[in-house]
Protein backbone atom coordinates (compact mmCIF):
# COMPACT_ATOMS: atom_id res chain seq x y z
CA UNK A 1 0.00 0.00 0.00
CA UNK A 2 1.30 3.44 -0.94
CA UNK A 3 1.12 6.66 1.10
CA UNK A 4 -0.74 9.62 -0.38
CA UNK A 5 -0.90 13.27 0.59
CA UNK A 6 -3.84 15.48 -0.41
CA UNK A 7 -3.64 19.25 0.00
CA UNK A 8 -6.57 21.65 0.20
CA UNK A 9 -7.20 25.14 1.55
CA UNK A 10 -10.11 26.27 3.71
CA UNK A 11 -11.54 29.69 4.63
CA UNK A 12 -11.44 29.23 8.40
CA UNK A 13 -10.14 26.94 11.11
CA UNK A 14 -13.60 25.87 12.26
CA UNK A 15 -14.57 24.35 8.88
CA UNK A 16 -11.34 22.39 8.39
CA UNK A 17 -11.17 21.22 12.03
CA UNK A 18 -14.65 19.70 11.81
CA UNK A 19 -13.85 17.96 8.52
CA UNK A 20 -10.42 16.78 9.70
CA UNK A 21 -11.84 15.20 12.85
CA UNK A 22 -14.49 13.40 10.80
CA UNK A 23 -11.91 11.98 8.34
CA UNK A 24 -9.55 10.81 11.08
CA UNK A 25 -12.40 9.31 13.12
CA UNK A 26 -13.70 7.28 10.16
CA UNK A 27 -10.10 6.35 9.14
CA UNK A 28 -10.27 7.99 5.72
CA UNK A 29 -7.15 9.93 6.76
CA UNK A 30 -4.57 9.03 9.38
CA UNK A 31 -3.65 12.63 10.07
CA UNK A 32 -4.52 16.14 8.93
CA UNK A 33 -2.04 18.97 9.45
CA UNK A 34 -3.68 22.40 9.61
CA UNK A 35 -1.81 25.69 9.37
CA UNK A 36 -2.79 29.31 8.78
CA UNK A 37 -1.43 30.78 5.54
CA UNK A 38 -1.70 33.88 3.39
CA UNK A 39 -2.92 33.27 -0.16
CA UNK A 40 -2.66 35.59 -3.15
CA UNK A 41 -4.71 34.46 -6.13
CA UNK A 42 -6.89 35.62 -9.00
CA UNK A 43 -10.66 35.26 -8.52
CA UNK A 44 -13.42 36.85 -10.62
CA UNK A 45 -10.85 39.01 -12.44
CA UNK A 46 -9.48 40.45 -9.18
CA UNK A 47 -6.29 39.76 -7.28
CA UNK A 48 -7.20 38.53 -3.80
CA UNK A 49 -4.98 38.48 -0.72
CA UNK A 50 -6.64 36.49 2.06
CA UNK A 51 -5.88 34.38 5.08
CA UNK A 52 -6.76 30.72 4.71
CA UNK A 53 -5.96 27.41 6.35
CA UNK A 54 -4.01 24.77 4.48
CA UNK A 55 -4.89 21.18 5.23
CA UNK A 56 -2.48 18.36 4.52
CA UNK A 57 -4.38 15.07 4.54
CA UNK A 58 -2.25 11.94 4.97
CA UNK A 59 -3.73 8.66 3.84
CA UNK A 60 -3.05 5.53 1.79
CA UNK A 61 -3.71 4.70 -1.85
CA UNK A 62 -6.77 2.61 -0.95
CA UNK A 63 -8.47 5.72 0.53
CA UNK A 64 -7.30 8.36 -1.96
CA UNK A 65 -10.34 8.31 -4.26
CA UNK A 66 -12.83 8.32 -1.37
CA UNK A 67 -10.95 11.08 0.46
CA UNK A 68 -10.93 13.33 -2.62
CA UNK A 69 -14.65 12.71 -3.18
CA UNK A 70 -15.45 13.51 0.47
CA UNK A 71 -13.33 16.67 0.42
CA UNK A 72 -15.23 17.84 -2.67
CA UNK A 73 -18.62 17.01 -1.05
CA UNK A 74 -17.88 18.77 2.23
CA UNK A 75 -15.78 21.70 1.01
CA UNK A 76 -17.18 25.22 1.52
CA UNK A 77 -15.51 26.66 -1.63
CA UNK A 78 -17.14 26.66 -5.09
CA UNK A 79 -13.79 25.60 -6.59
CA UNK A 80 -11.84 23.71 -3.93
CA UNK A 81 -8.18 22.86 -4.34
CA UNK A 82 -7.75 19.10 -4.12
CA UNK A 83 -4.14 18.37 -5.03
CA UNK A 84 -2.76 14.85 -4.74
CA UNK A 85 0.93 14.44 -4.04
CA UNK A 86 2.42 11.08 -4.90
CA UNK A 87 4.79 10.12 -2.09
CA UNK A 88 7.81 8.33 -3.53
CA UNK A 89 9.73 7.84 -0.30
CA UNK A 90 8.64 7.46 3.33
CA UNK A 91 10.17 5.86 6.41
CA UNK A 92 8.83 2.39 7.16
CA UNK A 93 7.68 3.05 10.73
CA UNK A 94 5.58 6.04 9.58
CA UNK A 95 4.14 4.03 6.68
CA UNK A 96 3.24 1.22 9.08
CA UNK A 97 1.46 3.73 11.35
CA UNK A 98 -0.31 5.30 8.34
CA UNK A 99 -1.60 1.92 7.14
CA UNK A 100 -2.70 0.92 10.64
CA UNK A 101 -4.49 4.25 11.19
CA UNK A 102 -6.48 3.98 7.96
CA UNK A 103 -7.44 0.31 8.17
Amino acid sequence: MKPTVIISTYPDKKSITKIAKMFVKNKTAACVNISKISSIYSWNKKIENTSEYIAIFKTTSKNTKLLKEKIKETHPYDVPEIAEIDVTSINKSYLDWLIDSTS
